[in-house]
C-alpha cells in the first residue's frame, strides 16, 4: 500500500474527526430535554447553542413578518435611503432581541421581510419591529399653567355637549347642563395635579379620550403646548390611574443626543425592584442636557416616547454628567425593548406591518418530523436497491452515503447555516445525486469485467472511465445550485445551500473515498472475484 493511499486515508480520517468535532455541539443540545437543560450550567447550553445547527422558522416555529413603509411624508427620492436606513435599524433592534438567525430582506421598493426563528411572542416582537420610536425631552407646564389648560378644555368640552345636546333634545333637557364639567368632574383629586398633571382613574380614561375627540383639542391650547398621556398607569393614595400631562410643544432635545441605552435595576428610589433604562448622552445631548437642566431648576421635564410621558422627573439641580434615565412600570422585557429601540436608533417613517404569520412549534416539530421521515424513507430504499442490485460493492456506495451526510451536517453547522425544509428536500437530492454517481462507476466496473479484464484493473478503468460523466453531471448541478443561491433568498437559499454542500461532499465520497475502500482491499491484486 504506497504512501498515496496512506495520505488520503489519514486525510478521511482528519475529515471524519473534524465532523463529529463540528457536529458534537448539535448532538448535545438537541439531545437534551427541557429538563436537562434547566439542570446544566446556563454558559454551557448556551455555547452548544450557539454551535450547533440552527433550525429555521419552518422547523421551530417563530414569526414571519412582512413590513411596508410609510411613504407618505416622504418624497420619492427620499424612499431609498429611508429604506436603507430603516433596514439598518431593524437589523440592529432584531440583533439585540437575541433571536438565532434572523433573516431580513427587502422586497420591492418599500417592503421589508423579516423572520424571526424560535420567537413566538408576537406582541413583543410587533411591539419592538413596529415602534417609531420618537423620543423627546419636553418641559412639563407648572401647576398653575396645567389648571388654566384643564380649565380653558373643560369649558371647550361643555359647549360642544350643549350643542351636541341642542340638536337632539328639547329645552328642558338642555337645563340640566347649565353647570357641566365634563372633565374636571372625572378629576377625583381635582385641584391638585398628582404626577405634575391632571390624574384621571384607570376605569375613565376611555370616556376621557371620547371626550377630547369631541373637539379639536389643538386649537384650543395655548401656543406651545400639547397633551401627552403618561405611558403606564400610577398609584395615588391608593387609587390607580394614568396622567394626563400638559407640555411645551417644542423638545428641548430629542433621541438624537443618545449614545447608550442600557437596562438597570434600581433607576427609581421609590421602585427598587423595577427595572428602567439607563441613558448616556453624546456630546451634543451632554451640552443640550445641561442647558436645559441650569435654565430649568425646579420643573419637571418628561421623557417622551412616541407621544407617551415614560416619565417626569423634577430637575433638583443642574446635571452636567450627560446621564439620564427612564423609569416607569416596566417589566424588564419592556425596559429591555425599549433599551434596544433606543439604542438602534428612530425608524426614519412608520412602518406598517402588513402581514404576519405565527409559525407555531408543534407545527415546527411536524415539519421536523415528516422530513426526517421521508429522508430517512428514501435513505432506506436506496440502501436496500444498493445492497440487493450490487451486493458488497453496494454497502461501500452506503458507507461513502453514510460519510456524504456526516460531511454535509458538519459543513452546515460549521458554516452556522439554517436547516429549513427546503434544505432538507436538498439532503434527499443529494442522495440521489450520490446513489447515482456509484450506479455509473459500478455499471462501467460491471462492463469491465465482462470483457474479462481482473479486478483490480477493472475498477481502476471503471472509475477512469466513469469519472468525467459524474464530474459533468455533478458541475452542472453546482451551477444551477450557485446561481439560485445568487438570486434567491429565504427558504430557496437553503435548498441551493445545502445541495452545493451535498454536491461537493458527493464527488469526495462518490469518487476518492469509496475508490479508496475498493483500493483497500485489492491492494496485493490477490482478488479473483469482485461481488458487484
Amino acid at each position: 500500500m504506497g504512501a498515496n493511499y496512506r495520505w488520503r486515508l489519514l486525510s478521511l480520517i482528519v475529515l471524519v474527526g473534524l465532523s463529529i468535532y463540528a457536529l458534537y455541539p448539535t448532538m448535545r443540545y438537541y439531545s437534551l430535554s427541557a429538563e436537562e437543560r434547566d439542570a446544566l450550567p446556563a454558559e454551557q447550553v448556551e455555547g452548544w447553542r450557539d454551535d450547533a445547527l440552527k433550525l429555521g422558522l419552518d422547523l421551530q416555529g417563530g414569526m414571519h413578518l412582512v413590513l411596508e413603509l410609510d411613504r407618505s411624508t416622504l418624497r420619492d427620492t427620499e424612499v431609498r435611503d429611508a429604506m436603507d436606513r430603516a433596514m439598518q435599524i431593524l437589523r440592529n433592534r432584531v440583533d439585540r432581541f437575541g433571536v438565532a438567525e434572523p433573516t431580513i430582506q427587502r422586497q420591492g421598493e418599500d417592503r421589508i421581510v423579516i423572520e424571526l426563528p424560535g420567537l413566538l411572542d408576537k406582541e413583543r416582537a410587533v411591539n419592538l419591529i413596529g415602534q417609531t420610536a420618537l423620543l423627546e425631552f419636553k418641559l412639563v407646564k407648572d401647576a398653575n399653567e396645567t389648571q388654566r389648560v384643564i380649565e380653558r378644555l373643560d369649558r371647550a368640552l361643555a359647549q360642544q355637549i350643549r350643542l351636541d345636546s341642542g340638536a337632539q333634545a328639547d329645552s328642558s333637557d338642555s337645563l340640566d347642563m347649565e353647570f357641566l364639567q365634563p372633565l374636571l368632574e372625572l378629576l377625583p383629586f381635582w385641584p391638585e395635579m398628582p404626577f405634575d398633571g391632571a390624574f384621571f382613574l384607570e376605569e375613565d380614561v376611555p370616556e376621557v379620550d371620547e371626550l377630547l375627540a369631541k373637539v379639536e383639542v389643538d386649537s384650543i391650547l395655548p401656543i406651545n403646548t400639547q397633551l401627552h398621556w403618561g405611558q403606564t398607569y400610577e398609584t395615588y393614595q391608593g387609587y390607580r390611574g394614568r396622567v394626563l400631562y400638559v407640555c411645551d410643544r417644542k423638545a428641548q432635545m430629542s433621541g438624537a443626543g443618545i449614545a447608550n441605552a442600557v437596562r438597570r435595576i434600581g433607576l427609581d428610589p421609590t421602585r427598587p425592584n423595577a427595572a428602567g433604562v439607563s441613558l448616556t448622552l453624546n456630546s451634543q445631548g451632554s451640552r443640550q442636557f445641561r442647558r436645559v437642566t441650569a435654565q430649568n431648576v425646579g420643573r419637571s421635564l418628561a421623557i417622551v416616547l412616541d407621544d407617551k410621558v415614560s416619565s417626569a422627573p423634577r430637575i433638583k439641580e443642574r446635571i452636567p454628567s450627560g446621564r439620564a434615565s427612564i423609569t416607569g412600570n416596566f417589566t424588564d422585557d419592556e425596559a429591555r425593548d425599549l433599551a434596544i429601540i433606543l439604542q438602534a436608533g428612530a425608524l426614519p417613517a412608520p412602518v406598517n406591518i402588513i402581514q404576519e404569520m405565527t409559525v407555531g412549534p408543534s407545527l415546527g416539530a411536524d415539519s421536523i418530523r415528516m422530513g426526517t421521515r421521508a429522508a430517512l424513507v428514501g435513505a432506506i430504499l436506496v440502501v436496500i436497491f444498493m445492497v440487493i442490485y450490487y451486493r458488497a460493492s453496494g454497502l461501500i456506495a452506503v458507507v461513502a452515503l453514510l460519510l456524504n451526510l456526516i460531511f454535509l451536517l458538519a459543513a452546515l453547522a460549521g458554516m452556522r447555516a439554517t436547516l429549513t425544509l427546503p434544505g432538507i428536500a436538498g439532503m434527499v437530492l443529494t442522495i440521489g445525486m450520490a446513489v447515482d454517481a456509484n450506479v455509473l462507476v459500478f455499471e462501467r466496473i460491471r462492463e469491465e469485467l465482462r470483457a474479462g479484464k481482473k479486478v483490480r484493473s477493472g475498477i481502476e478503468a471503471g472509475y477512469s472511465r466513469a469519472f468525467r460523466t459524474i464530474l459533468d453531471a455533478n458541475v452542472t448541478t453546482l451551477i444551477s445550485s450557485g446561481v439560485l443561491w445568487w438570486i434567491a433568498s429565504g427558504p430557496i437559499q437553503g435548498f441551493a445551500t445545502t445541495l452545493f454542500i451535498g454536491i461537493l461532499a458527493n464527488l469526495y465520497t462518490a469518487v476518492l473515498v469509496a475508490r479508496m475502500i475498493f483500493d483497500g482491499f485489492t491492494y496485493k491484486g490477490q482478488v479473483e472475484t469482485l461481488s458487484i
